[in-house]
């Protein structure tokens, strides 16, 4: 008999496909060969995307991992009029749902399981149609999570905009969530993406599980409130399975080492502030002047900063960033005024390996859960500048829930704009040995370094959550889906 195989579908982005990739082959591996990973490859809307995934999916094939395969969808028309990437995303599985279900029922061997990404749901219909069981790769955090589920009742409850209601929100598990750090989605509930965030966090409940990218340890009272039905008002939740920290690390280059390790390498420890805004990060020049501002008048603080130049494309709302021509971005005569204690680099950087490196005391991210991993992982305090999305929350559970992060004042009206003065403060906040705001900060974050290392060890909770989804995705068979007309 062929071996069952887990579905998975995986949407394009940096911090959704290696992630569930990763995902795929530790479960080949838990399941000791009992089981195959089949990957369904939507095509990415951008050639940038494109070629991203394709040389990723080049790697894994060259890997030799006999029982991971990839097989392609056909294209289908992007949508048009949508209002944000939740209905953008929503929409295109809507309309590959009939090449999801062909694609499945033609497999010539029993599937276990559908394994489907953050926003499609439309997929786990396809899977309730088969018979298969369907599971939601989340990537995101449990506390996402748990707004993400509280969210069809908090669209009944509240009858104004979140932002002019009186006092914060009550996500169970978490402090009172102020409104202004609500995901972006939340705060135009006129707009049909709304609709679709709500959508989402209802379909949730027809899951047969959802796999989180965290470890238990740092979302305890979440996963509890969760667990307890307190985010859907008594509707059973399906079994939330906490597997992370999921991260993709690959070898070392054979060649010297990256020229920005180099740099950190002459540091001394803890001294460098590290500033990323993500694969998709662009800072306007407003905000690149104030940031060169802060780091001028910070107290002499060494930084690495990862700046990219403005978008060559906006095809399908997608911006994608180019290399940097820092003498025209950066304030004139800024690199030499900082030469020998900061290092400004135009193109990608290698994140991990910078935040891996002794030399970096701290980190000012956009707050995609990846990144925020990442810095966990190897106990980096944060300083949160979010951008978009869900990273406004993210930050704000930093901060208040974690206590991994030293706040810092922002605009949010203003496209999250942060004066010179309010970064400098944060950054010697963050920085300075005499700072207790600091201290508490970089305590917290080295306890979570400990606590994610644990976690993902043999015995630790992550690895028993993920051997217990394995033995259940086992457990409950695989079936031949019938093809349907």
């Amino acid at each position: 008999m062929a071996k069952p195989t887990v579905v998975l579908l995986p949407v394009w982005g940096a911090g959704h496909f290696m992630p569930m990739i990763e995902f795929g082959k530790r479960l080949l591996r838990a399941s000791g060969g009992a089981l195959s990973v089949t990957v369904l490859l939507m095509p990415a809307p951008t050639p940038e995307a494109a070629v991203d995934i394709a040389a990723q999916v080049k790697r894994e094939e060259a890997s030799g991992a006999d029982d991971i395969s990839f097989r392609h969808l056909p294209a289908v028309d992007m949508p048009t009029g949508h209002t944000g990437v939740e209905e953008w995303i929503s929409r295109i599985l809507r309309s590959h749902a009939p090449n999801v279900r062909a694609a499945i029922a033609g497999l010539d061997c029993p599937v276990a399981a559908l394994v489907t990404d953050i926003f499609c749901t439309p997929a786990l219909e396809v899977s309730r149609e088969l018979g298969v069981p369907g599971y939601v790769y989340f990537p995101c955090s449990a506390s996402m999570l748990a707004l993400l589920l509280r969210s069809p009742g908090l669209d009944e409850e509240v009858a104004v905009e979140f932002e002019e209601m009186d006092g914060a929100i009550r996500i169970p598990g978490l402090p009172p969530v102020p409104p202004s750090a609500l995901p972006s989605t939340m705060l135009d509930r006129k707009k049909s993406t709304y609709d679709w965030f709500v959508a989402t966090g209802r379909g949730y409940t027809n899951a047969t599980g959802v796999i989180v990218n965290t470890a238990a340890e740092l979302e305890q009272s979440v996963l509890a409130a969760i667990a307890d039905g307190q985010c859907t008002r008594g509707v059973p939740t399906p079994t939330v399975y906490p597997i992370g920290p999921v991260l993709s690390f690959p070898p070392p280059p054979e060649q010297q080492p990256h020229e920005c390790v180099r740099w950190l390498d002459a540091q001394p420890p803890a001294s460098v502030l590290f500033l990323c805004f993500g694969s998709k990060g662009l800072l306007p020049p407003p905000k690149v002047r104030e940031i060169a501002a802060a780091l001028e008048r910070s107290g002499g603080h060494r930084f690495l900063w990862v700046l990219r130049g403005p978008p060559k494309d906006s095809r399908h709302g997608q911006r994608e960033p180019t290399d940097a021509m820092l003498d025209e971005l950066l304030p004139e005569g800024f690199l030499e005024r900082t030469k020998g204690r900061g290092l400004v680099w135009p193109t990608r950087a290698p994140q991990k390996e910078i935040l891996a490196h002794a030399a970096v005391g701290g980190f000012v991210t956009h707050c995609g859960w990846n990144s925020i991993l990442e810095s966990l992982w190897f106990g980096v305090p944060v300083l949160p500048w979010p951008l978009d999305a869900e990273q406004h929350f993210n930050a704000f559970t930093l901060v208040a829930h974690l206590g991994v992060a030293v706040p810092l004042g922002m605009d949010r009206r203003r496209d999250n704009f942060v004066e010179a003065a309010e970064l400098e403060r944060a950054v010697r906040s963050l920085m300075d040995d005499a700072s207790e705001e600091g201290r508490k900060a970089r305590e917290k974050a080295a306890e979570t370094r400990a606590v994610c290392r644990k976690a993902v060890e043999e015995g630790g909770s992550s690895s028993t959550a993920f051997q217990r989804l394995t033995d259940d995705i086992v457990r409950r068979g695989a079936v031949y889906p019938e093809k349907r007309g």
